[in-house]
């Protein structure tokens, strides 16, 4: 039984050859497409879709608004982030002026009460473990009155730490320590901002919009691109010339391509020579049928001459021609 040769490829073989062996000398035109790597903007947050600023079509510029995910617990966060951040500050500034007595007498408040449910947590620990050993609660009870005990007895070593920098004349450690919660704080307010900028999402380049794959109200899943983007510097052309013509096109070449119904020809440069050749149609490699092979070149555009063209759009290559 004969193994049945692609069809395609054998089609764009034919024309790429009959197109170079029908010129009679001149220079010879290869077939190709326009193509387009496209930016497909998305968030790394879920949420529902608020607001579409564009439409299919339009052309963004950078720091144009794209979409708007709901954001209200986002916002709530930066708010309460600049708010830890100011406590934060406060309390720097007002440890560099030095501990009153009205503090100190605050905190030896506050040492009294960690020491009374220190105490109290203590004795429940206790009974706990009793009724543990007799099988009347589970382990999971004893555990989290373990945990409150522990608790307690933190910060109850917390405030007589307090106390005894707050007598000390200097209190360095103190001061570093509240440095240390102000960038905390600077730390966490950057990452609140972080989020919110996440559902509010902008344009980072020029590009035209090329499709929109959510809608108002819709649920958009955390990495769903939800605008498609084409900016036109990721026009490119793509063409495919015989093994035998590779000489003739190198890195940085200029070329001239012309398109159907287009009212002038097209200047290109030379971006990406394929390394590899594609066989078309698949055959024995031997010298009898090098003209088989062909490689992939890619040419690439100014950017006002790429907004002229569209991908998947049929083109014809001359490499060396001026447009």
């Amino acid at each position: 039984m004969k193994k049945r040769l692609p069809i395609v490829p054998i089609l764009l073989a034919a024309v790429v050859f009959s197109a170079a062996s029908c010129n009679n000398g001149a220079q010879s035109a290869y077939q190709g497409y326009v193509e387009g790597e496209f930016v497909y903007v998305a968030s790394q947050l879920a949420g529902r879709l608020d607001d579409l600023s564009v439409a299919r079509g339009g052309w963004v510029k950078p720091g144009d608004g794209l979409f708007v995910l709901e954001h209200a617990l986002e916002s709530q966060g930066v708010d309460k982030a600049a708010a830890d951040l100011r406590r934060a500050e406060n309390t720097l500034a007002d440890l560099k002026k030095g501990l009153r007595p009205e503090e100190i007498d605050q905190i030896l408040a506050r040492i009294d009460q960690a020491r009374s449910q220190t105490a109290l947590n203590k004795l429940e620990m206790e009974r706990r473990r009793r009724l543990l050993a007799a099988g009347a609660v589970a382990k999971e009870e004893f555990d989290q009155t373990r945990n409150a005990y522990l608790v307690s007895q933190g910060q109850l070593s917390d405030y007589t730490a307090q106390l005894a920098a707050g007598k000390l004349g200097s209190r360095l450690d103190q001061i570093l320590a509240a440095k240390d919660q102000v960038d905390s704080a600077k730390s966490t307010l950057d990452q609140a901002k972080w989020q919110l900028d996440q559902k509010i999402q902008a344009s980072v380049c020029e590009a035209q919009v090329a499709d929109l794959l959510h809608y108002r109200g819709e649920w958009v899943q955390a990495g769903s691109p939800v605008v498609k983007l084409l900016p036109p510097a990721n026009v490119k052309v793509r063409f495919f010339i015989p093994e035998t013509d590779l000489g003739r096109v190198s890195l940085g070449q200029r070329v001239t391509v012309r398109c159907d119904g287009c009212a002038r020809d097209f200047a290109g440069v030379v971006s990406f020579i394929y390394p590899q050749a594609e066989y078309t149609p698949p055959v024995i490699y031997s010298q009898d049928f090098r003209a088989k092979l062909v490689f992939m070149i890619e040419a690439r555009f100014d950017p006002e001459t790429a907004k002229l063209l569209k991908p998947g759009q049929p083109v014809d290559v001359i490499p060396g021609g001026g447009a």
